[in-house]
């Protein structure tokens, strides 16, 4: 990462906002050639510091639970904990953090799952875990994918992929969208050709459908990328302890700030949880001293540095992937 000009820095910030944009229009929006565009962003993307995929909506397939789980590990145990926990499909996102616990992981699991076999035993036969605290996600405030925009100035806004709100029901995905969405989970930035030639359906019937799914919301495109690889230094989970009358007006403050990527209600000892990224440990100072200090509500607040994140939506993020492979064969 350290190699990495500003040139590259803007082609994973354009990718990160608009993970389907072509070549072309991201030599225009950031004033340099398709040729080199494309051949940098192969090379980046060669050296797994960027992974795209299409998503579907959490709720795809019906109602869940989501939990936050802290745990803690027996020492030098880490990577390999978290490889473990990454295998489990049912596990969206696995970070490696500093402070009171090693491991923060986030289950999703169906309303008809039991959750014992999922929370207890499963977390306690993986070699090395330890104590766990799991908090049930109530409500989600803020998810936002726009914080690496500052990198490309004013006309980020304009060239972001829209992202609408909306509420998926069973029924709302046949078999065809279903396959088209399994055919972009690795490959985010497959060509609609060759999606309709794996898939055995034409071209336009791919572009036809991905699109209605993004345009209603039962699917996403996201970018994967190190928060490091575009300069930000700091990437930080604070669990809040908020008044419980002002809980919704804390969420709606902190979710205005750009830096904060998600924030959620949470029950457990602490009332919310927030995700934070900032280019320094300067802005985090600012933060945490001005930020969260003027905030009316808050009453105290933990945090713990993301040494390595994982997992992202259900995916192995690719800057982990070597570290994770030699922990589980040692």
């Amino acid at each position: 990462m350290e190699d990495l000009d500003d040139l590259d820095r803007k082609i994973l910030a354009a990718l990160h906002v608009n993970g389907r944009a072509s070549w072309t229009d991201i030599a225009q929006l950031i004033g340099t050639s398709t040729t080199t565009v494309a051949r940098r962003a192969q090379h980046l993307f060669g050296a797994g510091l960027a992974r795209v995929a299409v998503l579907p909506h959490l709720e795809h397939e019906g109602p869940v639970h989501v939990f936050l789980v802290r745990l803690t590990c027996a020492p030098g145990s880490q990577l390999r904990v978290a490889g473990l926990l990454a295998a489990n499909p049912d596990i969206r996102y696995v970070t490696i953090v500093t402070g009171g616990y090693d491991i923060v992981f986030e289950l999703v699991a169906p309303k008809h799952r039991d959750l014992y076999s999922m929370l207890v035993d499963f977390v306690h036969t993986i070699p090395g875990a330890q104590q766990s605290n799991a908090d049930l996600v109530l409500h989600t405030y803020k998810v936002s994918y726009d914080w690496s925009a500052p990198l490309l100035g004013p006309q980020a806004a304009a060239f972001a992929t829209p992202r609408p709100l909306h509420t998926c029901e069973r029924g709302h995905l046949d078999d065809v969208d279903r396959e088209v969405l399994a055919a972009l989970r690795d490959d985010g930035r497959a060509s609609f050709q060759s999606v309709g030639r794996r898939l055995g359906i034409s071209e336009s019937t791919a572009r036809r459908r991905l699109e209605a799914m993004l345009d209603r919301g039962c699917a996403s495109v996201t970018a994967f990328i190190p928060a490091a690889a575009l300069g930000y230094e700091a990437e930080i989970l604070f669990w809040l302890s908020v008044e419980p009358s002002m809980q919704d007006s804390v969420a709606e403050r902190l979710s205005g700030e750009r830096g904060v990527r998600m924030i959620a209600s949470v029950l457990g000892q602490a009332s919310l949880i927030c995700e934070v990224i900032v280019p320094t440990t300067a802005d985090l100072h600012h933060f945490t001293s001005r930020t969260l200090a003027s905030v009316p509500g808050i009453q105290s607040w933990t945090a713990g540095v993301q040494v390595l994140t994982v997992k992202r939506g259900f995916l192995m993020v690719p800057w982990a992937e070597n570290r994770i492979a030699a922990a589980l064969v040692n």
